[in-house]
């Protein structure tokens, strides 16, 4: 299930405030500034740090 368009426009990340990166294919919503990937479960943005994957240092250079 895609979350709602509208809903990844509004948010941000809870910790930085910056804008997030949808990857579509994990279903994450990623902060870069956070080096933080939040999780979508069933359509939802799980926007709790901690419940967010942290990104390998590889991930945070290439995105």
């Amino acid at each position: 299930m895609e979350p709602d368009p509208k809903l990844l426009d509004v948010l941000v990340c809870p910790i930085t405030k910056t804008t997030l990166v949808y990857d579509r294919e994990r279903q994450e919503l990623v902060s870069k500034a956070a080096g933080l990937a939040y999780p979508i479960r069933s359509g939802i943005p799980i926007m709790r740090p901690d419940e967010a994957r942290e990104l390998s240092e590889e991930e945070r250079t290439k995105r």
